[in-house]
């Protein structure tokens, strides 16, 4: 029997001292299952009973930490339709569902946090056709998905922005998360502060590491002033490195010193991660040594850089030995989980108990699969109250993780907050009627909802 003993000791955090009953966490994954109009940016954004049902079904599992999928604060930059939306302008701050959401999270002793996300120049032009971003550097076209030229945001622009972060952190506050997590990962508004390679300004937001990095750091600042409880936990999820060749993205030390300037301003937790959406590396890279974890080497190199805040490492854990060994091992305080738990809900207490050594294998054949670097699929059966939707998978987990087993999870995810039964990639079979099911329906639905969105204009109506 392994010794996972390891994993289910409580973790206290140094800054808000918030205790994790153990050592597990639910990194955040993209839900879609919030309400969305193409019409009216006024109707989007609330929690619906499903994604409560998603969280309530991973709130019995025994997670020591919950972190939901990024909910956005601003209501017409979203990074797929049917994200959850906190944002001051809509008639609702869903204060009473995003209550309702974090009891049903919170119901089991897990801590909960937020995760608030702004996409910039990271939303196809068909939700966003004014996306705004650190400068008018141009996302590149994807399998067919194109993306507006951004416009570079003001020094009052990215106030207004550092202000919604803060609008949707209180209303978490309000409805009694236990915290929030920044994502500055993964290309998305934050990182592309971060990254020379997307950010070209020359005032106070550009240049340095320092002030690329002042976006992010006000922002923390401000919500930590606004909320003004020490016990309001800040996370903030950051890249290892950005893996682009031409190497002009964020590089390894550079996601060192920032780690120690986030400590300086009272970061509790820093979940680490890699890649972003337009990943131009060819091949696998190095983040994936002889270790299970894809991370965990850069891992080793940062903690000793930080003396108060944790470390979360999430990617490739599957099997209880590595789960343990990385956290005795003094590579990582907290272990981040996200395909894995849509598989199996359940999965952290039966590892706990010793039921389970090594998390569900799936059988996508690896011959076959896309990865994330070379096409990103869309995720094509989420549904709502019946109502299906095709949106785009920006589910970036890593450089090297198969489309197919992305496209598998959001389709898990979609039958746990249906209250379906969860189907088994383990199984060959299921494997194979999924392929084939996804092989035959996804180039109509693709043509039919590009075709769709273009004709009901939704950028026309987006205020």
């Amino acid at each position: 029997m392994t010794d996972v003993a390891v994993l289910g000791q409580p973790v206290t955090f140094p800054f808000s001292k918030k205790t994790a009953k153990n050592k597990l966490m639910k990194s955040a994954m993209s839900e879609r299952l919030a309400t969305f109009s193409s019409y009216d940016p006024r109707m989007r954004g609330q929690p619906t009973e499903e994604l409560i049902r998603l969280y309530e079904t991973w709130g019995t599992g025994g997670i020591g930490i919950i972190v939901t999928g990024n909910i956005q604060v601003k209501k017409d930059h979203l990074e797929a339709t049917g994200n959850a939306i906190i944002d001051r302008e809509l008639p609702s701050d869903y204060l009473d569902d995003y209550r309702v959401l974090a009891s049903a999270a919170k119901a089991y002793g897990s801590l909960v946090l937020g995760q608030l996300s702004h996409p910039g120049r990271q939303v196809p032009i068909t939700i966003q056709s004014s996306p705004e971003s650190s400068s008018d550097i141009e996302h590149p076209s994807v399998a067919g998905v194109l993306f507006a030229r951004p416009t570079p945001l003001t020094s009052a622009g990215i106030r207004d922005i550092v202000q919604r972060f803060t609008y949707a952190a209180l209303v978490l506050y309000k409805a009694g998360f236990d915290g929030v997590q920044l994502h500055a990962a993964h290309g998305y508004l934050f990182h592309q502060f971060l990254s020379p390679r997307t950010n070209n300004r020359t005032d106070d937001y550009g240049g340095s590491l320092l002030n690329r990095a002042r976006f992010l750091l006000e922002t923390i600042a401000e919500i930590k002033s606004a909320v003004n409880d020490s016990s309001f936990m800040i996370s903030v999820k950051l890249n290892c490195q950005d893996f682009l060749y031409p190497n002009n993205g964020v590089s390894e030390q550079e996601s060192i010193t920032l780690a120690k300037m986030l400590e300086c301003l009272g970061v509790d937790l820093v979940e680490v991660s890699g890649g972003t959406y337009e990943l131009q590396v060819s091949g696998k890279s190095d983040n994936s040594p002889s270790r299970e974890a894809y991370f965990i080497d850069f891992a080793d190199r940062l903690r000793p850089n930080l003396s108060w805040s944790k470390v979360c490492v999430t990617g490739g854990f599957r099997s209880a030995s590595a789960m343990a060994d990385a956290v005795r091992r003094n590579s990582t305080d907290v272990i981040g989980l996200a395909r894995p738990l849509t598989a199996e809900p359940l999965l952290v207490t039966e590892i706990l108990r010793g039921d389970k050594l090594h998390a569900k294998k799936n059988r996508f054949p690896h011959s076959q699969t896309f990865h994330v670097r070379d096409f990103p699929i869309p995720t094509y059966c989420l549904r709502h109250k019946g109502q299906e939707f095709l949106f785009l998978s920006s589910f970036i987990y890593s450089a090297v993780t198969p489309i197919h087993q992305i496209t598998a999870a959001a389709t898990q995810i979609a039958e746990i907050g249906n209250g379906y039964d969860i189907t088994d990639f383990s199984n060959p079979f299921n494997v194979s009627r999924f392929i084939a099911k996804l092989q035959q329906e996804l180039p109509t639905a693709m043509s039919e909802t590009v075709s769709s969105e273009k004709a009901e204009s939704p950028g026309a109506h987006l205020r």
